[in-house]
């Protein structure tokens, strides 16, 4: 009898051991995985300007986005340049309010393609104004 108890103790021992060893391989691989995921998930927001949703199951997938770097500052389109004629200014206010529509359409996850050839055929018209002058 004492032999079947010293085992039994002995083997919920070993398990208890090999019970912390997966516990924390299961929370380091977890928190690998999560960091992982986020780091995906800013790379496509800063690459294609939509956020990847998690799928159906996950619920509750939150990360708050790393400050972006201070590298670019874009320069409002009316200090980039003066324009030359008021037709040029006209096409100027036309692109810029184009470029605001395209932006909220690419964070929206909406098809851009009509945005993309509208600005190009905006700076398009700009560049040919100004060729004229």
């Amino acid at each position: 009898m004492d032999n079947a108890i010293s085992e039994y103790q002995r083997w919920k021992q070993q398990g208890e051991s090999l019970r912390a060893q997966a516990k924390q391989a299961m929370e380091t691989r977890f928190r690998d995985l999560l960091t992982e995921a986020a780091r995906i998930s800013q790379e496509y927001q800063s690459d294609f300007g939509a956020a990847l949703k998690p799928p159906p199951q996950v619920t509750a997938f939150r990360f708050k986005a790393a400050a972006p770097t201070k590298g670019k500052k874009s320069v409002p389109v009316a200090v980039k340049a003066a324009p030359a004629a008021p037709k040029n200014a006209a096409l100027e206010k036309k692109l810029a309010q184009a470029k605001t529509k395209l932006e909220a359409a690419k964070a929206a996850g909406k098809p851009t393609r009509n945005l993309e050839d509208k600005v190009y055929e905006i700076e398009d018209e700009i560049r040919l104004a100004s060729e004229k002058i």
